[in-house]
């Protein structure tokens, strides 16, 4: 096994978070970072350990040490970076959302083809053991009747946003809000494990910035519905869960896929959670790893086809709510 050497674009607690994962894949090694401030790139180098900092992303993109990138930035900028890298040469680990729409999307997968690199998004949950729990365990349902997921979350930047400070959750113009933020983590697997929906019908309560504090979406299938509730302004301890004509399958928290268990008519459960390893990033690299030494240029899980689904699906979805960002525009 080779190791990969990686550029990171991003400072702030995610990028944190992917390092925790990070440190359990052998086959990673973080060798540049980008930040928009010397001082900064700096001091988040010399934390983890990576050893020459960027300002300038045309010069970190022509690095030839640098094999992939970890896009960790604001979602309104996930396009333009990506597409420089895929551009040259580079495969591509970008955060959710993908990009700020379908339009994006469909750029950067195109250029991903062109240039014979991995492009995946960085959607977790998908990856864990718990969620291929989930896929393998359907059958056991019975016939899917209903897909229900809830990620409801109050943050601590809305406090903020009360005081009159708007962070950058509640950015308009950073293609933010519930629904990019939060609300993927219920779209992605309703997609992953059914397809997409014939048709959606969303309703959001907009902030004063423009973008949705909260919101659901009624998804429609042929033979089964998907409910989901997303929000940043208020907090859920419900389960999401999957109803068949046989019994239910309890995910206690559908953002990390953490328990997962049956309930059938008859009342009796069967335990289905695995252990894993709670820096569940380590998950999403070791498959970004896996595809790129496979010379695949997408992921077996998180597909280009899943990636543009969730995005057409929440384009629409904030058009019913009137959640409009400058780059749709």
């Amino acid at each position: 096994m080779s190791t990969v050497n990686f550029g990171i674009i991003g400072s702030n607690f995610i990028v944190d978070t992917f390092f925790e994962g990070a440190a359990h894949v052998s086959r990673f090694k973080a060798v540049a970072m980008y930040s928009r401030t010397r001082e900064r790139g700096e001091e988040f180098a010399a934390k983890h350990g990576i050893p020459k900092v960027y300002t300038d992303l045309e010069a970190m993109a022509a690095d030839p040490e640098i094999d992939a990138v970890y896009v960790a930035s604001p979602n309104a900028l996930h396009c333009r970076q990506s597409l420089l890298f895929l551009n040259h040469g580079k495969h591509v680990l970008c955060e959710k959302a993908f990009a700020s729409n379908a339009r994006e999307a469909r750029l950067m997968i195109r250029a991903a083809r062109a240039n014979n690199v991995m492009l995946m998004e960085a959607v977790r949950t998908t990856q864990v053991p718990n969620y291929l729990q989930v896929k393998h365990n359907l059958h056991k349902l019975g016939k899917i009747r209903r897909y229900f997921a809830q990620y409801c979350q109050y943050s601590s930047r809305y406090d903020k946003y009360k005081e009159g400070i708007v962070l950058n959750a509640f950015k308009r113009e950073l293609s933010n809000g519930s629904l990019m933020d939060i609300g993927i983590y219920c779209l992605y697997p309703l997609v992953a494990l059914f397809g997409k929906p014939e048709s959606i019908c969303a309703n959001g309560m907009l902030l004063d910035t423009g973008v949705d504090g909260e919101g659901s979406i009624v998804a429609r299938y042929p033979d089964m519905e998907a409910v989901m509730m997303f929000s940043k302004i208020s907090n859920s301890a419900l389960p999401s869960e999957i109803q068949g004509e046989d019994g239910n399958m309890q995910i206690m928290a559908i953002n990390n896929f953490d328990k997962v268990k049956i309930i059938y008519r008859d009342k009796h459960e069967e335990e289905l959670s695995v252990p894993y390893n709670p820096d569940d990033i380590y998950y999403e690299l070791s498959a970004f790893i896996d595809g790129i030494e496979a010379g695949r240029i997408e992921d077996t899980i998180n597909t280009h086809a899943v990636s543009l689904a969730v995005m057409e699906l929440m384009d629409e979805a904030r058009r019913q709510m009137g959640v409009v960002f400058p780059a749709d525009e």
